[in-house]
């Protein structure tokens, strides 16, 4: 059904179920599974990877991109057994960087996870919310809680 499918995930338990619902659905449709994580390091002295602050003044750029490098892949190392599957890391936002790689792949299929899709969190920019908004084509929000 779908060929190209793209999952954010930023290393968390609850990405986690997002990653495997993923891999499975492209192991049942013979689909490519690319894994996006976001990546932050905006001054020398604080580093985001995946949303989780690093507060270290040795904190690299370099470093924080390796990070977010390693998040994907464990996450093929652990669910892409089988399939065609791709990290990418990517500098930003985890909205941007996840509706920008699935355009540029070409993606007919965004897979997230719902965290922060319940109380006041849905209204001021939940990644799943925000992703569902603005993406290009069809999103899987892959109840998390």
């Amino acid at each position: 059904m779908y060929k190209m499918i793209a999952v954010g995930t930023d290393g968390s338990e609850t990405a986690d179920r997002a990653v495997e619902a993923a891999a499975d659905l492209a192991r049942s449709w013979g689909s490519e599974l690319h894994v996006i994580t976001s990546f932050k390091a905006s001054s020398p002295g604080l580093a985001q990877v995946t949303g989780a602050a690093l507060v270290d003044t040795g904190v690299s750029h370099a470093v924080v991109e390796e990070a977010a490098r390693q998040v994907g892949a464990r996450a093929i190392d652990t669910w892409g057994s089988g399939l065609f599957a791709q990290a990418h890391a990517v500098h930003g936002d985890a909205v941007d960087a996840i509706l920008d790689t699935a355009a540029l792949l070409n993606a007919d299929l965004i897979v997230v996870g719902s965290k922060g899709m319940r109380g006041a969190r849905r209204y001021l920019g939940s990644v799943p919310n925000s992703v569902a908004h603005g993406a290009h084509c069809a999103v899987l929000v892959v109840k998390t809680a």
